[in-house]
């Protein structure tokens, strides 16, 4: 076994050697999904932007993807299709000039479209798209006054409740609907909307009914001044031109700077506008394209890949000192964040220190980028004075960020209200709020035991392991929220409470860790759907992946004195499927919003494989 995992290990090597950039960085792309390419065909035709050849590409990327029901599906075994991918596939094949209206690829789509509940059943951000082009009526939108901008901080509910995320894609959707903007098309591109839709089902929510109620009644208050109306839209402006990034993009997403181009549009700048021309090409940065792939990214993972891909490396062996490893440090430094963002409105007295996600990123950090990069910093930090202030700043910056429950969120303190998720759209639970989460506490305790010297004597690690017990299910999993997803959490739970000093003997362990056991494939593997996070409980996607088997491989290390026949079978699943190419390869198993969005991480085939086969030869070849 130990030269078969040399083996390996010198072959990853190897590679991420041969992939990394000149500056340090390693640039894998990140798929997710085809609502980008969709809606950069949709940018371009609606704005008159001449690109014949990326509109023809991504138009056939997109066709070649439909199944034989007509549909489009966000991952391999979604059951019969993705009603909201699909939506957005039609459009942009339509407006590519692809395909007509009366081709067989089309009407096959339109009835699977018909078949489950048309339009109104598709995701807000494919309404508000189709709104923006003419094809849904915005007054069928749940339309929020644009002056809740304007609520003051002591408000019940105010703009700044919502998550970052939301925020960036609220804020120029509020004035998109309140102006009701739409961008005329072509005649030809008409296609008699009313004929889409069945009946909306009726939800029977009360708490969700209430929200509906509270906005009628409020809409239905005396008439706001136009002024009070015009300093809303500007707030809205504002808010958005104080979040572009150098790169031209608001806060390096795709979707909120898509968003952005068109409410400044409506706010009446030009398509020429600087603003504009310079978010159009941070979109246009966004592609990705050789002799396999061409498709555009929702946002770059430069940062992510970056640290993870030089721990594992320096997990698996490789020195500090090697110019590989100097070469990541040097990288990972200039982009430590020391710009205020929103994050200090709920966090004010503590210093930025953070890392985001984008190489493109200045002021949205995030908690699980932060503790990648202090990990890959850790070496560096004990023989050098400014990786050792980074590092104290970024420590400093993470601790301040655990919120009062406890745990860990992913992009701001405390920003977890619940009276959010009942707003009545789908997937509010998720996009709406930044709560705590098994997965990322499981990670940053982890990173503050094995990196740091934290101990669950300290005060915020027991907390964090109160809170982290208490989110256990009945089975023994923990469910993650930005990876797929009980294998995930459970993995980062276990790994985090064992790095802080919990007995593999604890009874929350010992039953995570038989769950793992309960479900480890006959081939050696694991492998959960995407269905998973959906439905909330364990889906088995009936074959194994790669980081899955990883995740799950590297916590039963973690709980276990020696190697066991479980961790043997998933190293050497982990061996032979290192350079298998089939369905798996491309599964996602990075989240985003449950059976909408998934991450297909490029980096996940050799990063969690590495840390896996480092930690296994650490433990049990080395000892």
């Amino acid at each position: 076994m130990k030269q078969k995992v040399e083996t390996e290990i010198n072959r990853f090597m190897r590679t991420l050697e041969n992939k990394q950039s000149q500056d340090g960085a390693w640039r894998f792309p990140l798929e997710s999904g085809l609502s980008t390419d969709a809606y950069m065909i949709i940018l371009l035709k609606s704005l008159e932007i001449k690109d014949d050849h990326m509109i023809t590409t991504l138009a056939k990327q997109i066709a070649s993807k439909q199944e034989k029901n007509g549909a489009w599906k966000v991952f391999h075994d979604e059951e019969n299709g993705n009603l909201s991918a699909t939506i957005e596939a039609y459009y942009a094949l339509l407006y590519a000039d692809y395909f007509q209206e009366n081709a067989e690829q089309m009407i096959a789509a339109k009835k699977f479209i018909l078949l489950h509940g048309g339009i109104e059943e598709a995701s807000l951000l494919t309404k508000v798209v189709l709104a923006i082009i003419g094809q849904y009526p915005w007054s069928n939108q749940l339309i929020v006054p644009v002056e809740f901008i304007l609520a003051p901080s002591f408000f019940p509910l105010h703009f700044f409740d919502l998550s970052t995320f939301a925020r960036v894609h609220i804020a120029p959707i509020l004035v998109l609907s309140n102006l009701s903007f739409t961008k005329e098309m072509p005649k030809r591109y008409e296609l008699f909307q009313q004929h889409w839709n069945k009946p909306q089902h009726q939800n029977n929510n009360e708490d969700r009914t209430f929200f509906k109620t509270f906005l009628k009644e409020l809409k239905q208050l005396p008439n706001i001044p136009a002024e009070i109306h015009q300093i809303a839209l500007r707030r809205c402006e504002q808010f958005m031109l104080h979040r572009i990034e150098p790169d031209g993009s608001l806060y390096c997403y795709f979707t909120s700077t898509f968003l952005m181009i068109f409410a400044l549009i409506a706010l009446g700048y030009q398509k020429d506008h600087p603003v504009i021309a310079k978010a159009i090409q941070s979109l246009k940065a966004l592609i990705i394209h050789n002799e396999k792939y061409y498709f555009i990214q929702e946002t770059t993972a430069t940062v992510w890949n970056t640290a993870l891909i030089s721990d594992a490396l320096q997990t698996a062996g490789v020195n500090n000192s090697n110019p590989m490893i100097q070469r990541a440090n040097q990288f990972l430094l200039s982009h430590q964040h020391y710009k205020y963002g929103d994050w200090a409105l709920h966090n004010p007295n503590t210093k930025p220190g953070g890392w985001g996600f984008s190489d493109a990123n200045t002021m949205n950090p995030d908690i699980d980028d932060s503790t990648a990069a202090l990990r890959a910093l850790k070496a560096a930090s004990q023989v050098d004075a400014v990786y050792r202030d980074a590092w104290n700043r970024g420590i400093e910056w993470v601790l301040s960020m655990q919120n009062d429950d406890g745990g860990w969120p992913a992009f701001e303190k405390n920003t977890d209200k619940k009276i959010l998720t009942l707003i009545p759209i789908k997937g509010a639970e998720y996009a709406t709020i930044d709560p705590s989460s098994s997965d990322l506490t499981g990670r940053t305790i982890e990173f503050l035991g094995s990196d740091a010297g934290f101990t669950k004597n300290h005060v915020s690690i027991q907390q964090a392991i109160k809170w982290l017990k208490k989110q256990q299910e009945k089975t023994g999993a923990w469910q993650g929220r930005w990876g797929i997803s009980y294998i995930y959490g459970t993995w980062a739970a276990v790994t985090g409470m064992i790095a802080v000093g919990v007995s593999s003997t604890d009874p929350s362990l010992k039953k995570a860790i038989q769950w793992l056991l309960n479900i480890q494939n006959p081939d050696g593997g694991w492998g959960e759907s995407c269905r998973s996070d959906k439905e909330k409980k364990y889906i088995p996607l009936e074959e194994s992946t790669l980081s899955q088997t990883a995740w799950a491989v590297d916590a039963l290390i973690a709980g276990s004195s020696e190697p066991t026949d479980a961790i043997n079978k998933g190293i050497d699943f982990i061996i032979q499927a290192g350079s298998k190419k089939d369905w798996t390869t491309n599964y996602p198993t990075g989240a985003a919003l449950p059976g909408d969005f998934y991450f297909h991480y490029h980096s996940y085939r050799y990063i969690w494989p590495l840390l896996a086969l480092g930690h296994y030869k650490k433990k049990f070849l080395d000892a």
